[in-house]
C-alpha cells in the first residue's frame, strides 16, 4: 500500500510504501486519530521496517492507494 502525506509548510510530500500485509483499516484509524487530535504523532512502518513519525498537527492531507492496487513493473 502506498501512502502520500502532505505536511504543512513543506513543499515536498512524504511517500511511503507499506508492506503488502498492512491492515488498511488499522492504518486509516491511526491516521484519523492523529488528525482528530487523539494522538500527537502519527507513526507508520514502511515495507523495509523503518519507522516514520509525522507530527499530527502538521498533517495537511493523506492519500492512500486504492484497495488491492498493485504497482506494475515493466510494460505488462
Amino acid at each position: 500500500m502506498d501512502i502520500r502525506i502532505g505536511v504543512t509548510d513543506t513543499p515536498r510530500e512524504l511517500n511511503l510504501v507499506l508492506s503488502a500485509d498492512a491492515d488498511r483499516d488499522e492504518i486509516k484509524n491511526s491516521i484519523s486519530a492523529a488528525i482528530a487530535g487523539a494522538s500527537d504523532t502519527l507513526w507508520l512502518i514502511d515495507d523495509k521496517g523503518r519507522e516514520v513519525a509525522v507530527p499530527a498537527s502538521r498533517i495537511a492531507y493523506v492519500e492512500l492507494s486504492a484497495a488491492g492496487e498493485t504497482n506494475p513493473i515493466g510494460f505488462g
